[in-house]
């Protein structure tokens, strides 16, 4: 590393912290030659290969741009647009891998996209996992339906377990009466 002041090539680190929740590392650092202190930021690239074999960085702004064009139309904030950017670009760092496909990363968005806005998750699916018919539509919204009757299923047996639950309608929203 080489001091910013004087272009000396010895340096020492002073100190280490891990910021972005482990993403990057800040070292303060001092020059052995002219004495004066520097800060770095050490950050992991996570590069993108693309199908024509192309490799470039992993961008946040990539993910939006492509959920937003599948959420057009659709209820759908900025602010959720962005966690869900943040939350592929977790999922994609903490495979461990230093390139990935882009292929990868339009599946790593399907999870989030689908909790997010069903109808933006069947459009982004539709591309990812290259629907060819209608009868892969029609397996996707089986599959959507099974699983929603699954969540709803859920309070339900909440109340089975808990008579207290039943009566008042505790855990369904409802106000209890005394």
């Amino acid at each position: 590393m080489r001091c910013p002041f004087c272009r000396h090539s010895d340096c020492r680190v002073i100190d280490s912290r891990e910021v972005e929740d482990g993403q990057a590392t800040r070292r303060r650092r001092s020059c052995a030659a002219c004495g004066k202190r520097f800060t770095t930021v050490e950050e992991a690239v996570l590069a993108v290969v693309k199908r024509s074999g192309v490799t470039e960085p992993f961008s946040r702004d990539k993910v939006v741009s492509g959920v937003r064009r599948a959420c057009q139309g659709r209820p759908v904030d900025e602010d959720a647009l962005q966690q869900l950017a943040h939350r592929v670009e977790e999922a994609v760092r903490a495979g461990g891998t230093a390139e990935l496909p882009s292929h990868e990363v339009g599946l790593a968005i399907l999870g989030p996209l689908k909790e997010l806005d069903e109808v933006a998750y069947l459009r982004f699916a539709s591309v990812y996992r290259s629907f060819s018919s209608i009868e892969d539509f029609e397996k996707e919204i089986a599959d959507l339906r099974e699983a929603a009757a699954g969540e709803a299923a859920e309070p339900r047996d909440r109340e089975a377990r808990d008579p207290v639950a039943r009566r008042t309608g505790a855990g369904r929203g409802e106000a209890t009466r005394e």
